[in-house]
């Protein structure tokens, strides 16, 4: 299975937050493939350069490292999904999120999320 992070769902797991035991399963399970988003990093970097997101040091080199040290794979923002994303419905309002629906869709991964307004989306979601 391949599994899409939500950028809380990173920070989450980097930093020993309250993921529900199936999903942690999930993402250990090394039959899993589990991706982050560009769209992630650029939410982050924005964060941190706005204060809203406290990182140790320059948010690009965290975020790489993180990524690396944990085995996750990188996932650029290609053509198909901007295609998707063009005609998604506002359901949900966040730029990033909508972005990640959209590669999820396009590639037929599962969202990893807390957020319930990924149900309005026909997109898998974990989160159990």
């Amino acid at each position: 299975m391949n599994l899409l992070l939500d950028t809380h769902a990173f920070l989450w797991w980097i930093n020993g937050g309250a993921i529900p035991t199936p999903t942690v399963e999930a993402i250990r399970d090394p039959n899993n493939s589990v991706w982050l988003s560009a769209a992630s990093a650029w939410e982050m970097t924005i964060k941190a350069g706005l204060g809203k997101l406290r990182l140790p040091g320059r948010a690009a080199r965290f975020i790489e490292q993180q990524r690396q040290l944990n085995g996750f794979n990188w996932l650029p923002i290609e053509p198909e999904a901007l295609d998707i994303l063009q005609d998604l419905p506002f359901h949900h309002r966040d730029p990033f999120d909508r972005l990640l629906i959209a590669q999820a869709i396009s590639l037929g991964h599962t969202l990893i999320s807390a957020d319930p307004a990924f149900a309005d989306y026909p997109v898998q979601r974990l989160w159990s």
